[in-house]
């Protein structure tokens, strides 16, 4: 069934009033606190171009009216040497019992290529307005079978079972002298959240040879399970909005065998504008009988994060 999403506008974007907040508002990850607040995490990027995690808060009716602004980073930078210390990146925000995790993408600078990517996790006491790291290792790093990357991962607990979808490199291409990165959407299990058996499967496969697929987000409607997701293409991405991202979209049963059907997403390029040129990063939120789609458009989130809405029609 076609998703009749109605565009809204731009919800946020930085205007360099601080130091560590002078571009991007990249990768919008929704969150309600315990206290019915809609708290949106996103990540931002400093002077030296190293991504940090914020938040701000909004209207849960209507998003697009800020509550309370962006006022400090949420997590620091890693230790010197780790994962994570060039960039902290959310994926995803996940309640259980007393406190909150945080799943998210440490950057880190590489030599042969352009950068590597982990996924780690952080833990909140005070219902996610600050994070510590329980170690300072990755969760997912690469393996045997993994060998370039893992990306911002999307995770719920899904009736006992913690569940993960989460972008897998495949290789590494030189296009034009510059390092561009291949990657899918796998899948992995645990008990409790921290440990991750991964059965190498894929969730969201290439559908064509020159395809990148990114930021998987995933609910679970009755007994339907829901993602959307971004797709690129590996040449020209950045300068060629026709091989920019646009929005993908997937059923499954199981939640781990998936029908792609990305021409149900329903979310389109505007004529102009913020998000004329690319849709990336997509999160959803549901509110009542109103489901909200988060998401950038132009420039990877610098031109900001906006939202889309719809009527839920079945659950």
């Amino acid at each position: 069934m076609q998703q009749q999403w109605q565009k809204r506008d731009v919800v946020f974007r930085p205007n360099g009033e601080h130091s560590w907040m002078q571009s991007h508002a990249q990768v919008p990850t929704p969150y309600r606190t315990k206290d019915d607040k809609l708290r949106i995490y996103f990540g931002t990027r400093d002077a030296r171009n190293r991504t940090l995690t914020t938040f701000l808060e909004v209207n849960p009716q209507a998003p697009g009216e800020i509550r309370r602004p962006p006022e400090t980073p949420v997590l620091p930078l890693g230790e010197l040497g780790c994962f994570d210390d060039s960039g902290v990146m959310p994926g995803c925000v996940v309640t259980t019992g007393c406190s909150t995790y945080l799943y998210y993408c440490g950057w880190n600078t590489s030599t042969t290529v352009a950068y590597r990517l982990s996924i780690g996790m952080a833990v909140s006491d005070d219902d996610g307005q600050t994070f510590q790291r329980p170690f300072e290792g990755p969760i997912l790093d690469r393996t045997p079978h993994e060998p370039y990357l893992c990306g911002a991962p999307c995770v719920l607990n899904d009736g006992g079972v913690w569940r993960m979808w989460y972008p897998s490199g495949t290789q590494w291409i030189t296009v034009n002298g510059r390092t561009e990165p291949r990657y899918l959407i796998r899948y992995a299990e645990s008990n409790d959240g921290f440990e991750w058996r991964r059965p190498g499967k894929i969730a969201i496969n290439y559908e064509r040879d020159d395809e990148a697929l990114a930021r998987p987000w995933v609910v679970k409607d009755g007994s339907i399970y829901r993602m959307w997701f971004s797709s690129r293409s590996i040449d020209g991405y950045r300068n060629n909005s026709r091989k920019s991202y646009r929005m993908g979209y997937a059923e499954s049963s199981d939640g781990i065998v998936w029908n792609r059907m990305d021409e149900l997403a329903g979310l389109h390029v505007a004529d102009s504008g913020w998000d004329s040129e690319m849709l990336a990063y997509p999160a959803i939120f549901d509110l009542d009988c109103r489901r909200y789609i988060f998401y950038n458009g132009n420039g990877f989130g610098t031109s900001g994060f906006g939202f889309a809405e719809m009527e839920i029609l079945q659950r």
